[in-house]
């Protein structure tokens, strides 16, 4: 129980910082839509800054909507993953991670949301003329959080029914 506890604060406080960290960094160094080659033909450092949520969700939506909207979802999934911390104390280790990226996560987004009233984006994937919709550290904490969450569940119910 400590020790997740442990691994979850620390976890948290490494991501959100380095999350900051890299959105201050290019801010601070790019013009809005600025863009800088990294890897040729594959990732691009870009400035951008998304009003919505993923893939540019509710980014019509009026920017009082948005601003109440999702400030109040994140701070729910605060919520939740803090009581299902508390809880269920003997939670394993891959949850317990998956839960703090995934906490981190929101946390680095609900910063700028609040800071700005959007979130700062700046990792440009793309093939070709094909661009996935730019995101940041904090996308990316949630994203692998969520997919080691469906992983464990996976994993989980193939032991049940194996067992």
């Amino acid at each position: 129980m400590k020790r997740n506890i442990i691994l979850f604060v620390l976890g948290a406080a490494v991501i959100i910082a380095f999350d900051q960290m890299t959105k201050a960094a290019v801010s601070s160094r790019f013009s809005l839509y600025e863009s800088y080659e990294v890897i040729s033909g594959i990732l691009n450092l870009v400035y951008v800054i998304n009003p919505g949520a993923a893939f540019g969700f509710m980014a019509g939506a009026s920017a009082a909507f948005r601003y109440i909207f999702f400030i109040g979802i994140t701070l729910i999934a605060i919520a939740l993953i803090i009581y299902y911390l508390i809880k269920y104390k003997t939670g394993s280790s891959m949850i317990v991670i998956s839960l703090t990226l995934i906490f981190a996560g929101a946390v680095g987004n609900l910063i700028d949301r609040i800071r700005f009233g959007a979130v700062v984006d700046f990792i440009d994937v793309y093939i070709g003329t094909w661009h996935w919709p730019a995101f940041n550290v904090a996308d990316s904490a949630i994203s692998v959080g969520a997919v080691l969450i469906i992983w464990k569940m996976l994993v989980n119910r193939r032991k049940e029914s194996s067992g």
